[in-house]
């Protein structure tokens, strides 16, 4: 067993710390030791996606890292893209508002990847967002919902802008 180590870094917008074993996967850390729950632990071999976060303004699976490695990094998760009144952010909103969840689990993951896809391509057509967000994996809802909300998010994202 190796010895614990300190790690530091900034997690929605915080400065935050932990210690733990090396071998210790992000998403464990983020769920475990900062009790930040909203980040969910699928597969844990980076493939269903139910794991992504912002890790230094990118979208990634945190179940494939150590949370040594992000000593330093700043990540965003789920419970981050609310504002700190509680106001849900855009795509939340419209998450809400096209019931684009049903037993939730893949939200999280969700809503971090049509985010990532926003940054590149603000104004994605239907096929665009199921190829955007194929990399998340969801059991229960057929993604068609999903693609209406993320559709939704989008057009009030770019409405809020201008």
């Amino acid at each position: 067993m190796s010895a614990p180590v300190d790690i530091r870094l900034t997690v929605n917008g915080q400065p935050r710390e932990g210690r733990c074993e090396p071998r210790k996967l992000l998403v464990d850390f983020i769920r475990e030791d900062l009790g930040l729950t909203g980040t969910h632990a699928g597969c844990e071999h980076g493939v269903c996606g139910a794991c992504t976060i912002f890790y230094n303004g990118e979208a990634a699976r945190s179940c494939i890292m150590f949370a040594v490695q992000a000593d330093g990094a700043e990540l965003l998760t789920v419970e981050g893209l609310a504002e700190s009144d509680g106001k849900l952010h855009p795509m939340q909103q419209a998450f809400h508002e096209h019931h684009a969840l049903q037993c939730g689990f893949c939200t999280p993951g969700m809503l971090i990847a049509a985010l990532d896809y926003l940054k590149i391509n603000p104004s994605p057509t239907e096929d665009e967002i199921r190829d955007a967000i194929s990399a998340v994996l969801c059991r229960c809802t057929g993604y068609i919902n999903i693609v209406k909300a993320v559709k939704a998010g989008a057009e009030a994202m770019r409405a809020a802008k201008s």
